[in-house]
């Protein structure tokens, strides 16, 4: 698969359609509506085994679990609007001391080593067996699950539907409705998010009880708004995306700035710069965010200086911000931000717009990788994205080093509906300075870059 090709997902099929025909002939064309999603095919889930032997001979709990993850050595893996499914078997000996058997569902975001760095906003609970017959039951196939002591082999299957929201209090004093955050893990960031699911054996006052856990990737389904329909033709037969003269309802065209600065140390110059994005402001990861840059001045060797693609940064810059209130006893400090940029567009001249002496039209595009975290929020931890144009870097030109503009935009983890974004960048120019480390340790691969 080419390494500018959108994020595929295991649980559908890449390949819509019927399979090419083989011979000289041409297959016959029929009409069809090219702006539709293919049809998606699920895929058989993958199976992954916890168990606790406690010195026996052999396992006598077994958790079985059923997910999305690309192998059984990955970490179960669920999508929104997915259940956590799986089997849960227990080999209980006569008389065992066993109370209750509960499936716990667990969601933190944690910003530190001590117990109080961990911030629970997602606790479900399942009953699946108690010794008290009127307590709430999952139903059991197995004879000795069906009595108020579990006797030999006995099976539930399990079937728990994940909140997709959850109501956390929020800086103000009221309680607030969050969408569940993707599972966040990344060696460089002190703030992880983390997914657990626990089956609770219990016991007796007298005897400690036993659990089984394991960790699992959670991935929002979040998709942008389609494009603009004159984008989506051009995406659906390969053509050059009309710009934001041609498709101004496709582009939000950002104020003009001045960039002004002295070249070679002597000659004072000033050049006006105009930035457009593809609208809407989202994009899905393992795509690209297309970009248009006008640059216009009365001197034409400024112009050649700066609309040099590599004079010109324009970056996707991540910033995660949360709250870590044992970090420090005051409010402003206990405050902490990571700030990265993730990605630079490229540059080549456009085939849109006609540039001359005293104007020069650039078409970008910057390479999101598949492994971006979506925007999110969950009360006091949040990642957020922006476009952020820098001070050009071109040889022998100097200039103020703040930022000349910011616009706040969305990544989504699914791709809009319709034909999927093309890149365009000539070889030439596509590179990728986003960093190649992965964002889990070895235990838990890049949800975001699950193969279809």
């Amino acid at each position: 698969m080419d390494a500018s090709s959108p994020p595929r997902y295991r649980r559908f099929s890449t390949r819509p359609g019927p399979a090419p025909s083989s011979g000289s002939e041409l297959p016959p064309y029929t009409r069809r509506n090219t702006l539709t999603q293919p049809v998606n095919i699920r895929r058989e889930p993958t199976e992954h085994v916890f168990q606790i032997a406690d010195g026996k001979s052999k396992p006598w709990i077994t958790l079985r679990v059923f997910s999305s993850a690309k192998s059984s050595r990955s970490l179960p893996t669920f999508f929104e609007k997915e259940n956590i499914t799986g089997r849960l078997e227990i080999d209980a000996e006569r008389g065992d001391s066993i109370q209750a058997v509960t499936a716990m569902v667990t969601g933190r975001i944690i910003t530190g080593s001590n117990i109080d760095d961990s911030f629970v906003f997602l606790n479900q609970v399942q009953p699946i067996w108690s010794k008290s017959p009127d307590a709430p039951r999952v139903p059991s196939p197995s004879e000795g699950a069906s009595s108020n002591k579990l006797l030999g082999h006995c099976v539930w299957p399990l079937s728990i539907a994940l909140a997709r929201t959850a109501s956390v209090p929020t800086g103000s004093g009221d309680t607030r409705s969050f969408r569940l955050p993707e599972t966040f893990l990344e060696r460089q960031t002190r703030v992880s998010v983390q997914y657990d699911l626990t089956v609770v054996i219990s016991r007796g006052k007298l005897r400690a009880d036993n659990r089984v856990t394991t960790a699992f990737g959670y991935v929002p389904s979040t998709r942008p708004d389609p494009p603009s329909l004159l984008r989506q033709i051009a995406y659906q037969q390969f053509l050059p995306v009309p710009g934001p003269t041609s498709d101004p309802e496709g582009w939000k065209t950002l104020r003009p700035v001045a960039i002004r600065g002295v070249i070679f140390n002597t000659h004072r110059v000033e050049a006006k710069c105009t930035l457009s994005l593809a609208r809407p402001l989202c994009y899905a990861r393992g795509t690209v965010l297309p970009c248009s840059l006008t640059l216009e001045s009365r001197e034409s060797r400024v112009l050649d200086l700066l609309s040099n693609s590599n004079a010109i940064v324009l970056s996707l810059r991540r910033r995660v911000r949360f709250y870590n209130k044992t970090c420090s006893s005051r409010q402003d400090v206990a405050w902490n931000e990571s700030v990265e940029d993730m990605g630079r567009a490229v540059w080549w001249p456009s085939t849109d717009a006609r540039s001359d002496a005293d104007i020069r039209h650039l078409e970008g595009e910057i390479k999101l990788a598949k492994d971006l975290r979506p925007t999110s929020e969950m009360g006091h931890f949040s990642i957020s994205y922006a476009v952020v144009l820098c001070p050009f870097t071109a040889t022998g030109f100097s200039s103020d080093s703040a930022a000349l503009l910011s616009e706040p935009v969305d990544i989504a983890t699914f791709h809009a509906k319709g034909p999927r974004t093309n890149a365009y960048a000539p070889p030439a120019y596509d590179s990728s300075s986003r960093r190649n480390d992965g964002p889990y340790p070895q235990t838990l691969e890049s949800v975001g870059a699950l193969s279809l």
